[in-house]
């Protein structure tokens, strides 16, 4: 391919503070091709691209559209060059019109009145390019489903004569059958010429839709190639640094004594028995029961039959008394349930357990917030400070806030729900590589022991020691992983196997 880059991004620096976010980075992408970027939370992707869109100005480096110099000097100035950003948050004012929306920021007027029946043209028009005339201009955007409010931001970014699109995570809130139509979109597209830039951490979508990728690790360029002749394994040891089989570290794991000891709970009978110093998994399909077992286990449901004893503490308590037990939940519901997000990252680690964070009933702030950078630096969790908002974090790093809460309550029976559940490849290694660390125990504290539940049978198999599969409530035994594949666990979490 000889054709010059539709744009092209050298050396491009950008540093918040003491953090350098992106380190002489470069990209460049053709009209008529889709360029997948991936790269683990943090890697400085959304930064590059708000560098690309006029959201950022960047530190050093240039960029170039169709061979002429550019530096925009906002969104909007982007957009009029004919550069638009898809957002993972659809920015989108749902009390307006679809017309509204479309030519929003840059309405046809006249003497300051805008001209209705343009705007409501370059809608229409819009509109069609993408193959959507179906969709109504006068609707408002907020009475649309997902997808739907997805193509109005699209086509705004079309009203105004786009040239390089970037989709940010496209299909996060998007169904199957409408990611499907999504992917026919960004083909149509390639074919009218767009260059377009797609990020997603779903391999799977990146070697569907996108010609190359390009990967982005810790703000600098580690590597790039055609998408078809890369396997997943390939990209994957890319974005982490290591190969695919290193994902799983396993230490020396002893298991020891039983820590928790379930028997006949709940109209399924549950029954099993959790040792310290080992991941036991719990496999199977959604709605099979696995999520309320952990709720009960911890106070969050009533036990209606059978019994629970943790460690010396036999029967039914609340969550309160559960953390004094030593037992931490960490729930498949991050945003709903799991953190509070409007709060910062020290009171989402330490809201548990306040004690030695001041004197007598009193929290110093800075107690709180040296006890949080404590977990900060193992964790790796990145962000700008303590006190930084959990809801500005990536996905994967509000999960490591998440984990860190249970070590800073120090709990020795950690209940993880889903704990890789929408963060990057990069993120979901790091969280493996802790799981192992807590179970071999080491620095003078006793081994962990951790119940994982997850929809992941690759990652069951690679962390957990022993795995039970529940189907519609029921618990079959545990075994060893070395008796099981994934062949076995889908049969048997689908009802096919006893």
């Amino acid at each position: 391919m000889t054709d010059p880059p539709r744009f092209e991004m050298r050396g491009i620096r950008k540093a918040f503070g003491a953090t350098v976010a992106l380190d002489g980075v470069g990209l460049a992408v053709r009209a008529g091709e889709v360029c997948a970027l991936v790269g683990p939370n943090g890697a400085g992707k959304s930064t590059l691209m708000g560098v690309l869109s006029g959201a950022l100005v960047p530190d050093g480096g240039t960029m170039a559209l169709d061979g002429s110099a550019y530096r925009p000097r906002d969104p909007l100035a982007a957009r009029r060059a004919g550069v638009a950003m898809i957002h993972q948050e659809l920015s989108l004012a749902p009390h307006l019109s679809v017309t509204d929306n479309v030519v929003l920021g840059l309405e046809p007027a006249r003497f300051g009145v805008v001209r209705r029946a343009e705007a409501r043209d370059r809608a229409t028009q819009a509109l069609g390019r993408l193959g959507h005339a179906d969709i109504d201009p006068a609707a408002a955007v907020g009475a649309l489903p997902p997808a739907a409010q997805q193509l109005v931001e699209i086509a705004r970014a079309f009203a105004v004569g786009c040239r390089v699109l970037v989709l940010d995570e496209p299909t996060s809130s998007l169904g199957r059958e409408d990611a499907r139509r999504l992917f026919e979109l960004v083909r149509r597209l390639r074919a009218d010429g767009q260059a377009v830039v797609y990020i997603s951490h779903f391999l799977e979508e990146v070697k569907e839709v996108a010609d190359r990728f390009v990967v982005l690790r810790d703000g600098r360029n580690v590597g790039e190639g055609r998408t078809e002749a890369a396997s997943h394994d390939d990209i994957v040891s890319m974005m982490i640094g290591r190969r695919v089989g290193e994902m799983y570290p396993r230490g020396q794991r002893t298991p020891g004594d039983v820590v928790l000891d379930v028997e006949d709970l709940g109209p399924g009978g549950v029954r099993f028995a959790l040792r310290r110093g080992e991941v036991l998994g719990i496999a199977g399909l959604v709605g099979a029961g696995r999520t309320r077992l952990l709720r009960t286990l911890f106070g969050l449901e009533p036990v209606r039959a059978g019994r629970v004893r943790l460690g010396v503490h036999a029967g039914a308590f609340p969550p309160s008394a559960r953390w004094e037990q030593g037992m931490g939940l960490v729930s498949e519901d991050r945003k709903g349930e799991g953190l509070a997000a409007s709060l910062g990252v020290a009171d989402n680690l330490t809201l548990s357990r306040l004690d030695g964070l001041g004197p007598g009933p009193i929290v110093l702030p800075s107690r709180r917030d040296a006890a949080a950078r404590r977990w900060i630096d193992r964790l790796d969790v990145r962000c700008r400070g303590p006190r930084q908002p959990v809801s500005e974090l990536s996905g994967g790093n509000q999960q490591k806030v998440a984990l860190a809460r249970l070590l800073h309550h120090d709990v020795d029976v950690m209940l993880l729900d889903e704990p890789t559940r929408g963060i990057d490849v990069g993120s979901k290694a790091q969280v493996y590589e802790l799981v192992d660390a807590l179970v071999a125990g080491g620095e003078g504290r006793a081994p962990r022991a951790v119940l994982l539940v997850s929809s992941d049978f690759p990652e069951l198999l690679g962390v957990c020691d022993r795995i039970a599969v529940m189907c519609r409530g029921r618990l079959g035994a545990a075994r060893p992983v070395s008796e099981l594949d994934e062949h076995r666990l889908v049969l048997e979490a689908a009802g096919g196997a006893a």
